[in-house]
C-alpha cells in the first residue's frame, strides 16, 4: 500500500512539472519570470523546473502583468531588510516597478530594480513594504448656506481636508470646533447614511450640533434601540456590541445600514487593539467608503498607542505591525517563560513618523490659530435618567400648586429647589470626571467648579494625589497652599473648587480649561469663576465647558440665559449685576410653568 501511494504521489509530481514544461513551450505572454524560465528550457535540454517554479507557471500562465514604470517609496524596515538579504552597498529608499507580474494576498511579484544603475530583475515584495502616498482631493465649498452659523477660517481648512479625504484624522486641539467642522464636511460629501460613534456623554451634543445645520433625521441609539432608516445614527462605544458581532457579521445592524461615512469622536478610545470596542470597529469599518477620526490626543509619548488609529485610516506606516513596532516603538522580543513577548513601550524616530503621517492628519494647537476668541464658552448637552430627580420635581410642583401663599416667595421657591439642584450636580459627577480625564490625557490642567460640598469631595477623591480642592471650610493658609500647588507643581493637574469660595480672588492660570459641573442661580458667579484661569499671565486661550442636562430645570435655566445673551454678558462676562434679581425671577417663573 505504501509503495502504491508513493508511486501515485511521484506520478502526480511529474504531472505538475510536465504540465509546466508544456506550458513553457507555448507561452507568449509578458511575464518576464516565465519568459526567463522558457529561455532557460530552450537553452538547456536537461532543464527541469522545481516544484515552486512549476506551480508558478501553472498558476500564472494566463495572468497578464500590469505595466507600472514608476518609483515607489519603500518602508524603512523592509528597505534595511532587503539591503541585508541582498548584500546591497546602501539601503534603498525606493524601488522601481517596471511591471507588476503577479499580485498575491500579501505580496507582489515585481519586475524592477532598487537603484537607477541596476539591471531589471524579478523579486517578491511584501505589500506592506511599499508605501502608498495619501492624496487629498482639492475641493471647493460654498459656505453661504451656513451663514447662520458660519465656520471660522481654520474650520474651513479642516472641512476641506475632510471632504477631500476618504480616511483622515482631525487632531485639532480642544476648543477648535472639530464637531462643527466635521458636521459641515459630512453634509458636503453628500453621504446619505452617516454613523457617529462617541462617548455616551457627547451624544446629545452631537445631535444638537447636527440640528444646527440640517433638518435630516437623527437617531440616538440607547441600549439595544437602533435605526436602520435614519440619516444620522449616533451610538456610544459601550453599546456597539449590541449592533455588531465580528463573528456573526451576517446579523450586523451596522453593516445592514450601509453607512457611507463613519465618524469616530474621541478616537483615542480605540487605541487599544485588544479592547472589545476596538475589535468591533476594526471589523466593520474596513469596507466603509469614508472613515474620519476626531481626537485632541493624536499621539502620546508611546507611539504604539497611535498604531490602531493609523491602521483604521489605512496609513502606509501601519501596513506592518512588526515594522512599525521596531521602527517607532524601539520594539524587541524577549522570553517570558516558554513564550516570546514583544516590548513596544519605547519611542523612536518620532519626527519621521510625524512626517510620514502628515498627509492624513490635521493638527493645530489653540495658540497657532489666530481667529479664536480668548475665552471660548461651550455647552455640552447631556440627558438625565433619574427617578430621584423626577420624584423631587413632582413633590416641588405639588407644593407649589397647594401652597399659593408660601410659593409666591422667590426665596422659598429657591430653597425648595435646593435638593433638586443637588441631585443634578451629583448625577453629573461621572460625566464631569470623564470629561476632565480626557483633558488630562491631552497634557492640560483643569479647574472644576461646583456649588455643593458632597459633589466637590466626590470629584476630588476620584483624582486623589493629582488634585487639590478649596471650599468654605479651608483656612487662608490651606487655601494658598492649594493655589500654589496647582500653579507650580506639575503633578497637580486638577483644582476642584466651590463656586463661591474659590470663584473669586484666585489666580489659576496654569489651567486652560474650566468645567462648571452645575449652575448657580446667581449668574454673575459664573463669570467670576471662569476668570480664575482667564487672568493676567494666561498665555493660552481659555476653554470653559458647561455640561448641561437638557431635559431638566438646568436645561431651562441655561436656555433662558443663553436666549437673553446673558450667558455671555451677565452670566459669563461683563453684565450689569443689577439685573440678577430679574433673571432669577424669570428662571423660577419658567420652571413653575412646567
Amino acid at each position: 500500500m505504501f509503495i502504491f501511494l508513493k508511486k501515485v504521489l511521484s506520478n502526480s509530481k511529474q504531472l505538475i512539472e510536465h504540465q509546466a514544461l508544456e506550458l513553457l513551450d507555448t507561452y507568449s505572454g509578458a511575464n518576464n519570470y516565465i519568459l526567463f524560465l522558457k529561455t532557460k528550457k530552450e537553452n538547456n535540454k536537461k532543464f527541469y523546473p522545481t516544484r515552486t517554479q512549476a506551480d508558478y507557471i501553472n498558476n500564472y500562465y494566463n495572468v497578464q502583468p500590469k505595466v507600472a514604470r514608476k518609483w515607489v517609496d519603500l518602508d524603512t524596515y523592509f528597505a534595511k531588510k532587503f539591503s541585508e538579504e541582498r548584500y546591497l552597498l546602501e539601503v534603498p529608499n525606493k524601488i522601481y516597478v517596471e511591471k507588476l507580474l503577479v499580485e498575491k494576498e500579501k505580496s507582489y511579484h515585481i519586475w524592477g530594480k532598487f537603484f537607477e544603475k541596476d539591471v531589471l530583475s524579478e523579486f517578491w515584495v511584501p505589500k506592506s513594504a511599499l508605501i502608498k502616498s495619501h492624496t487629498t482631493d482639492i475641493v471647493e465649498i460654498s459656505y453661504d448656506k451656513y451663514s447662520h452659523r458660519p465656520p471660522l477660517s481654520h474650520q474651513k481648512e479642516a472641512i476641506e481636508k475632510l471632504v477631500g479625504s476618504r480616511r483622515f484624522i482631525l487632531a485639532d486641539d480642544m476648543g477648535l470646533g472639530k464637531t462643527t467642522s466635521t458636521i459641515i464636511a459630512a453634509l458636503e460629501t453628500g453621504a446619505k447614511k452617516i454613523l457617529i460613534i462617541c462617548p455616551a456623554s457627547l451624544k446629545i451634543n452631537w445631535q444638537r450640533e447636527i440640528q444646527n445645520y440640517t433638518e435630516r433625521s437623527v437617531f440616538i441609539s440607547e441600549g439595544k434601540k437602533y435605526s436602520t432608516e435614519s440619516d444620522f445614527v449616533i451610538v456610544n462605544y459601550d453599546i456597539l456590541k449590541n449592533f455588531h458581532d465580528p463573528k456573526e457579521k451576517e446579523n450586523s445592524l451596522l453593516l445592514k445600514s450601509q453607512f457611507e461615512l463613519v465618524i469616530l469622536d474621541e478616537a483615542h478610545m480605540v487605541s487599544n487593539a485588544q479592547a472589545q470596542r476596538t475589535k468591533i470597529i476594526n471589523s466593520f469599518v474596513k469596507n466603509i467608503k469614508r472613515v474620519w477620526l476626531l481626537t485632541g490626543t493624536p499621539m502620546t509619548s508611546r507611539p504604539m498607542n497611535y498604531y490602531n488609529l493609523l491602521n483604521i485610516i489605512e496609513s502606509p506606516v501601519a501596513q506592518n505591525w512588526m515594522a512599525y513596532a521596531i521602527r517607532y516603538c524601539q520594539g524587541y522580543q524577549f522570553n517570558a517563560g516558554k513564550r516570546k513577548v514583544w516590548n513596544v513601550t519605547g519611542a523612536s524616530n518620532l519626527e519621521e513618523l510625524k512626517d510620514r503621517t502628515s498627509k492624513q492628519i490635521l493638527r493645530r494647537l489653540k495658540e497657532d490659530v489666530l481667529d479664536l476668541p480668548d475665552k471660548i464658552i461651550t455647552p455640552v448637552y447631556l440627558r438625565l435618567r433619574s427617578k430621584e430627580y423626577e420624584n423631587l420635581m413632582g413633590e416641588y410642583y405639588d407644593w407649589y400648586d397647594k401652597n399659593p401663599n408660601e410659593s409666591s416667595s422667590l426665596t422659598v421657591q429657591f430653597s425648595k429647589l435646593m435638593k433638586v439642584r443637588k441631585v443634578i450636580a451629583n448625577e453629573k459627577i461621572s460625566q464631569t470626571i470623564e470629561f476632565a480625564e480626557n483633558i488630562l490625557d491631552q497634557g492640560k490642567k483643569v479647574i472644576i467648579f461646583t456649588n455643593f460640598t458632597d459633589t466637590l469631595q466626590s470629584i476630588y477623591q476620584h483624582f486623589g494625589k493629582q488634585a487639590v480642592y478649596l471650599d468654605g471650610s479651608c483656612s487662608n493658609s490651606v487655601r494658598q497652599q492649594a493655589v500654589d500647588s496647582f500653579q507650580n507643581d506639575e503633578k497637580i493637574k486638577v483644582f476642584v473648587g466651590n463656586l463661591k469660595a474659590a470663584g473669586v480672588g484666585l489666580t489659576l492660570t496654569s489651567a486652560e480649561v474650566v468645567i462648571m459641573n452645575d449652575l448657580s442661580f446667581v449668574p454673575a458667579e459664573h463669570s467670576q469663576a471662569e476668570d480664575r484661569a482667564y487672568r493676567y499671565g494666561q498665555k493660552n486661550n481659555v476653554l470653559v465647558y458647561y455640561p448641561i442636562f437638557e431635559n431638566t430645570i438646568e436645561g431651562a435655566i441655561y436656555d433662558i440665559l443663553n436666549h437673553k445673551k446673558k450667558i455671555i454678558s451677565t452670566v459669563m462676562g461683563d453684565g450689569d449685576s443689577e439685573n440678577i434679581g430679574d433673571v432669577v425671577e424669570e428662571i423660577l417663573n419658567h420652571i413653575n410653568k412646567r
